[in-house]
């Protein structure tokens, strides 16, 4: 591809983002805007033209996922060299290289967890902490590193932020603990996550022939996601620039959802003070959602007035899509079951299980989602559960196709690892029954497709296809594995799908009841911003009024909807120009005697199968039914909680006892 064609695959933003290749360059670029696009094209111009020397670039992103991607595109668009890593990645490469010359022998041992240090640091100071004190004590050690807070400022530094010590804990007992942790690490010849960076930065500092050589070698950075850099980071990457300006940044102030780890925005929101005559692209463009998921987002941050600082306005690029869903339901076991019902029905018209994701505030949230999806023979991977090269089947079956790799010529790659992976398990037809035998097949799956999509690049040997799969499980840029996501929101950033159910959105928890300072609710908005940003074209809202059935219905909805959605909840009286309101089932008008009749039925089951009552359906669902009387099966599918699963089920049982009662209701 010519350098010329290359400005051609971009609009007019993209291209000043492609032409601004010296100099500062920041890119404000909102979401769903291509600002990944626009950065990789920019690295392949600047090489095609030869203002850069491939090995000269370094691109730097927060996640190994995103620098996996970015590695990708540079290859697909024909440049190889450029060093794409995380922070974490690139100082750990340099410091390794860098080590022995400057201190002697190998790097110290990295920790990859701070639980014991920290416990043994806190007993040595007579503090008495318990499991989840010893969680919260090692994230505020990392704020404090990461910020480049030391013990004897800590006091200061954390009232100055409006960061209260972790609960049990006073300001003066945590500084002492970070002096402990220090001496504990240094006793034992280790050092943490953090140290990385600081470590190597003051390498940089401190001697200038060492520092002459990075600059030497990287003479043009990009940073992604410039507004989540920690104040350690900017050091760091101060020390790689020097008195140069060679760097570009990109981020989103409206995506800044981090500031509890010591993100902040105020880099990229000051970056013209730092590198005065910078260049500032805005990328508005957003090609990812329909214009019901834009408008609803920028009114999202619109309807925050003064907390939100740097917002952009998004431009909708794509056709108009269905109305964004607004549901109100009687309890958290509704709302599961609600939406694994809404996402049964999406995947029935089409949609792909793994372009259908369910997001919540946190992740204690995601059991009821779980089970519902579950109990609806809909197949889901938890985001953050156990890595996907962690897995003993796909372990074992790259062990099995580099194996394959050294006899394997002249075969497709696609055939070539069906006919491999099939002695591990895989078979073209997925098995019927969810569990653990149809999640080795979706992992196994997603070799299969991976496969398939390298396959496609002209000369491609199984041989590449492995020394893909060793990159991804290097950076754990995991392929797509077919099922429904379930993520919390944080975990979410950075994705997209097809179709996206935010959950759980009550007062308490979104925002969440932690939230107590301005600065906390606004971070609150911006990551119900980020949610409604990974849809690309539906979108459902709900939350719940009550967290178990038959509780008090004491839950209002989160307060960020209210100048959205000005008129009431789900069963409000207006229509918003973006949303639909839906108006839930009046469960008060079940018919008590078709209820008594459909309870004795399900303690019957109950019986017999030895499970709990609510387990078989839970009140809510047979209320539902005695208020509406279903008298089909795809009229009892519409019952919120009622999945495919459970119609199988019960749906013969159901449809009987109400056709006993006085068949199905009168029509209005």
């Amino acid at each position: 591809m010519s350098a010329d064609a290359l400005l051609d695959a971009l609009d007019p933003d993209q291209r000043a983002v492609a032409l601004a290749l010296t100099g500062p360059v920041c890119v404000l670029a909102g979401a769903g805007t291509g600002k990944t696009r626009a950065i990789t094209h920019r690295i392949a111009y600047g090489v095609r033209t030869g203002t850069y020397a491939p090995t000269n670039v370094l691109a730097v992103t927060f996640t190994a996922r995103a620098a996996g991607e970015m590695r990708t595109r540079l290859r697909d668009l024909g440049v190889v060299g450029v060093q794409a890593r995380t922070f974490h990645a690139a100082a750990l490469r340099q410091l390794g290289f860098f080590w022995p010359q400057v201190v002697g022998g190998a790097v110290p041992r990295l920790v990859d967890h701070k639980a014991r240090l920290v416990a043994e640091a806190a007993a040595g100071i007579g503090l008495s902490v318990d499991r989840l004190g010893v969680r919260d004590l090692a994230s505020e050690i990392e704020w404090a590193k990461v910020s480049l807070v030391p013990a004897d400022d800590y006091v200061a530094a954390a009232a100055a932020a409006d960061r209260p010590p972790p609960a049990g804990f006073d300001a003066a007992s945590v500084a002492r603990l970070l002096t402990a942790y220090e001496e504990a690490k240094s006793d034992r010849g280790v050092i943490d996550f953090e140290d990385v960076l600081l470590v190597l930065a003051g390498i940089l500092q401190s001697r200038p022939d060492v520092a002459d050589q990075v600059r030497r070698q990287y003479r043009h950075f990009v940073v992604d996601e410039y507004q989540d850099v920690s104040p350690l980071q900017q050091h760091l990457l101060d020390q790689w620039l020097g008195d140069r300006h060679e760097v570009c940044v990109v981020g989103d102030p409206s995506q800044t959802i981090y500031s509890f780890t010591g993100a902040t925005p105020y880099h990229l929101l000051t970056f013209g003070q730092r590198h005065p005559g910078a260049q500032v692209v805005r990328l508005v463009r957003d090609y990812r959602s329909t214009p019901q998921v834009v408008d609803l987002a920028n009114r999202t941050l619109r309807a925050a007035g003064r907390d939100q600082v740097g917002g952009l306005e998004l431009v909708a690029q794509r056709p108009p899509g269905p109305p964004v869903g607004l549901t109100a339901y009687d309890d958290d076991e509704a709302e599961a079951a609600g939406v694994a019902a809404r996402v049964g029905r999406l995947i029935k018209a089409g949609t792909p299980a793994r372009e259908v994701a369910v997001l919540y505030r946190t992740n204690a949230q995601s059991e009821a989602f779980e089970q519902a999806l579950a109990d609806a023979g809909i197949g889901y991977l938890v985001r953050g559960g156990e890595r996907f090269f962690a897995r003993k089947e796909v372990r074992d079956g790259m062990v099995l196709l580099r194996g394959a790799a050294r006899s394997t010529a002249d075969e497709p790659v696609g055939e070539a690892v069906r006919h491999v992976l099939a002695t591990a398990g895989w078979s073209a037809e997925a098995p019927a029954a969810r569990g653990a035998l149809r999640e080795r097949w979706d992992s196994l799956q997603a070799l299969v497709a991976l496969a398939d999509e390298v396959g496609s690049r002209e000369g491609a040997t199984l041989v590449d296809l492995v020394a893909e799969l060793d990159e991804r499980a290097s950076a754990q840029h995991a392929p797509a594995v077919d099922g429904v996501t379930l993520a919390s929101l944080h975990a979410a950033k950075g994705l997209e799908w097809d179709a996206v159910f935010l959950t759980g959105l009550s007062e308490g928890l979104v925002p969440i009841s932690l939230a107590e300072t301005d600065a906390a609710v606004a971070e609150e908005r911006r990551l119900l911003y980020v949610g409604i940003t990974r849809a690309r074209e539906h979108l459902e809202l709900s939350w719940a009024r009550a967290r178990t059935p038959g509780g008090r219905a004491s839950r209002t909805r989160t307060r960020f909807l209210d100048r959205i959605f000005p008129d009431g909840d789900a069963g409000g009286r207006r229509r918003p120009s973006a949303a639909r309101v839906e108006r839930p089932v009046d469960r008060a008008d079940a018919d008590p005697v078709l209820l008594d009749a459909l309870k004795e039925w399900r303690r019957g089951v109950a019986v017999d199968s030895h499970k709990p009552a609510w387990t078989v359906l839970p009140d809510g669902c047979l209320a539902e039914v005695a208020a509406t009387r279903p008298a089909s099966t795809s009229e009892l599918a519409r019952v919120r909680g009622i999945g495919p699963a459970k119609i199988d089920r019960y749906g013969p049982s159901l449809l009987a006892i109400v056709a006993r009662h006085g068949g199905a209701a009168t029509p209005v």
